[in-house]
């Protein structure tokens, strides 16, 4: 049998836990074949992003065009974009036609807090790419500061899903807004609601959080599972409800890890079952 392609287009995680390699891990815990355009160079562990160098906006562009005048590239996912002009280039591709099932992942921060994108990178995406997403992935951060709100008030699924109708106006076809740990359960247990939204109404994902410190990468890894899933003929609810679970099983499987005195990555490759 032969592999589907996949391509991403992000930056490099030198501790491999998020970034391209996570969605190069990823494609290949769904066995497809991963491609990738490098949009920035980051020095950074467990704990933190000590250096970022975006790489130029043209270079971004010859990977992508290289890879696709090659490559039947079946679904395209973005994350770390690093700077509004990368933003714009990518849109640009992506109004050519060059990005077929577009799942846009708007890194903006770190999970531990350092800013990923320039100034100017918020409206470039509201502006420029976001009309060009089949997908739209933010957490409740991305989310909040694309529709110009304070985070604190986003307190259960009812907020998210406003949140996320929200960005469906500036041209997504589907937001998933990804919510952590927005709200517990009945029981009060932790959980993990996701929201997905489209012009046919909301799904929630719903999932028990996992306790763990080792979940460096899981918002990048959902997203390129979901572009996996494209790639490979699922619906967007489907690829989203694999995705998720795939995510889940990986942040079981790397509970108990000890990677880096910070937060550690997620088991993609089932290594832990």
């Amino acid at each position: 049998m032969q592999p589907v392609t996949t391509l991403t287009i992000a930056g490099s995680d030198s501790g491999g836990g998020a970034g391209l390699q996570g969605d190069l891990r990823t494609f290949g815990a769904f066995g497809v074949h991963a491609t990738c355009a490098v949009t920035a160079i980051t020095a950074q562990n467990t704990l933190l992003v000590a250096e970022v160098l975006a790489l130029d906006p043209a270079l971004v562009a010859a990977q992508v065009y290289a890879v696709t005048s090659d490559f039947d590239v079946r679904a395209v996912k973005t994350g770390m974009l690093a700077q509004a002009a990368t933003v714009e280039r990518v849109a640009d591709l992506a109004r050519e036609g060059v990005l077929a099932q577009l799942v846009v992942d708007p890194v903006l921060v770190s999970s531990t807090g350092q800013l990923l994108m320039a100034e100017g990178g918020v409206a470039a995406y509201r502006e420029a790419l976001l009309p060009h997403a089949l997908v739209v992935t933010p957490n409740l951060r991305e989310a909040a500061a694309l529709c110009d709100v304070d985070v604190r008030d986003v307190k259960d699924v009812d907020d998210m899903a406003t949140l996320a109708t929200s960005l469906l106006a500036f041209g997504p076809t589907y937001v998933l807004v990804k919510g952590g740990h927005v709200e517990p359960g009945p029981s009060g247990a932790p959980r993990s609601p996701d929201v997905l939204v489209s012009g046919a109404g909301l799904t929630v994902f719903d999932a028990a959080r996992v306790d763990t410190t080792n979940d460096h990468g899981t918002g990048c890894s959902l997203s390129a599972a979901i572009c996996a899933g494209l790639a490979l003929g699922r619906s967007v609810t489907e690829a989203t409800r694999d995705a998720k679970s795939f995510v889940l099983a990986a942040l079981q499987g790397a509970s108990t890890w000890h990677l880096g005195e910070g937060h550690g990555p997620i088991d993609h490759f089932g290594w832990n079952p």
